[in-house]
């Protein structure tokens, strides 16, 4: 699992990338410096044009920094009016930009891109994370992600009050079917991944009550129960928990596929310690926010 601080690295690399993108080789801005003086200066507002939850606002920061110094300007300020995780209302101000009006026109859609999809994701976590209260289950995400941005839509669905799993494929292990197929069996995977690498986390996802039970005796303490019916999850819960007792060890059960808001509550009473949605990262709606200048 991971901490609550912004990726910097991680978002350099990005914001370098998209503004490589939006503005060329040359660093251009054909409309832009066409029909605005290098000179002028404005004062801009980054405002929510529906309500939410914000996620990568100091990402506004490096966007407008790496602008000025592609373009040669001076940096505008930038002053935060939320924080990341924060409830936003449509009309609210996320931020305020004063100073070069180059910088900041130019900065604007890399700045929007960014966090307008960090913020739907935070949004959409925050109704899982809201459904999900009261109960024991949290909801996680996965590894449907943007590729290069990973790093950021993780820390998004932290913001929105989710949890991250895994960060990649070499921070934990996942035994599913073809991994089964290929090794010889789930017993026979699960023992040649200990083997190879005893200090990592080991989940092995099952489809039945009975591979389930395979996969504790065999020493797995974390299952992914993937694509059952909220009943069929119920008895795998139950049958596991009673394996649990016998062996004094906790195993932590992980509910995924085909999941919604609709059904969330019926499959977090069947007593599952996680609810991991793809739809986290690769689903998510953006959260619509906009740049206004003021006009006088």
């Amino acid at each position: 699992m991971s901490d609550h601080r912004f990726p910097y690295t991680d978002a350099v690399r990005v914001v370098a990338t998209a503004l490589d993108e939006d503005l060329g080789r040359r660093s251009l801005d054909v409309t832009t410096f066409a029909t605005i003086p290098a000179s002028q200066e404005c004062i801009g507002h980054i405002v929510a044009r529906a309500d939410g939850v914000v996620a990568g606002i100091p990402a506004i920061t490096l966007v407008i920094e790496a602008v000025a110094e592609r373009i040669g300007a001076v940096s505008p300020t930038v002053e935060f009016h939320a924080t990341d995780g924060m409830r936003v209302r449509r009309g609210d101000r996320i931020a305020t930009i004063e100073g070069s009006t180059h910088a900041t026109l130019v900065a604007e859609r890399t700045i929007l891109n960014i966090i307008c999809r960090t913020s739907g994701i935070a949004t959409h976590t925050r109704r899982w994370a809201d459904e999900l209260e009261g109960t024991k289950a949290l909801v996680l995400d996965t590894r449907k992600t943007t590729p290069g941005l990973r790093a950021l839509e993780k820390y998004a669905v932290r913001c929105g009050g989710g949890t991250n799993k895994r960060m990649g494929l070499y921070d934990v292990a996942m035994i599913k079917d073809n991994h089964k197929l290929a090794a010889g069996g789930l017993t026979a995977a699960y023992e040649a991944v200990r083997t190879a690498y005893p200090e990592v986390t080991i989940q092995v996802e099952v489809t039945t009550t009975a591979e389930a039970l395979e996969s504790v005796r065999a020493g797995a303490r974390f299952l992914l129960c993937d694509n059952m019916s909220v009943e069929l999850l119920g008895e795998t819960v139950a049958a596991v928990r009673a394996l649990e007792e016998e062996l004094g060890e906790a195993v932590e059960l992980e509910a995924t596929g085909g999941l919604t808001l609709e059904v969330a509550a019926a499959y977090a009473a069947t007593g599952v310690d996680f609810m991991s949605v793809g739809g986290l990262t690769h689903s998510s709606p953006i959260l619509d926010l906009a740049l206004d200048l003021d006009s006088d």
